[in-house]
């Protein structure tokens, strides 16, 4: 497999057997349904996953997935630079669920906003604070401008500051969800 290369959903799934596929979207998006025996390894997290990444590539191609497909190319990226081949899920489990397929969930598991969405309604909750805290007390308004800032340099830079810290809240990191754990399972 190519390092650049992608897999529709009709090229996935008729050979997810033959995959290893590598979710790398937050423990709380994961839970909320991932699909058929995904790994859960975190974008922040790849760094530290590498050489079980690399085990597991040894032994079968390696599909990388997330929920639209910009993640995931942006993991490919890092395991490219790293010396690793990997393929990434277009248009991620968005395009795999609109495709019909099943998605796995934890039984215990509970819905968990995609993080694009906690984003947008984060930012767009601290604009509106800064620009009613402005009316007050005109200093109040460089919170909204410093959210929009960032939101420009986020899409300038494919980055996201603030999912990355929403990543760290406690609804984010659900149960079940264990790094060790996948590390060993990829690693064996």
């Amino acid at each position: 497999m190519a390092s650049t290369a992608s897999l529709t959903v009709d090229q996935a799934h008729s050979r997810l057997d033959e995959l290893t596929v590598i979710d790398v979207r937050t423990p709380g998006e994961y839970a909320s349904g991932h699909l058929p025996g995904a790994h859960n390894v975190p974008l922040d997290d790849l760094d530290r996953a590498l050489p079980a990444l690399k085990s597991a590539a040894d032994r079968g191609d390696l599909l990388l997935v997330c929920a639209s497909g910009a993640r995931s190319a942006q993991a490919q990226e890092r395991l490219t630079r790293s010396g690793l081949t990997a393929a990434h899920l277009t248009g991620g489990t968005s395009a795999w669920t609109g495709a019909g397929h099943d998605v796995q969930r934890p039984a215990e598991g509970r819905a968990v906003w995609a993080m694009e969405r906690q984003v947008r309604l984060t930012a767009g909750s601290l604009v509106l604070v800064g620009l009613l805290a402005g009316r007050r007390r005109p200093a109040a308004r460089l919170l909204s401008a410093g959210i929009a800032g960032g939101l420009v340099f986020s899409a300038l830079t494919n980055t996201c500051g603030m999912a990355r810290v929403l990543a760290r809240l406690p609804h984010n990191r659900p149960a079940g969800t264990d790094l060790e754990a996948t590390l060993t399972a990829l690693s064996d």
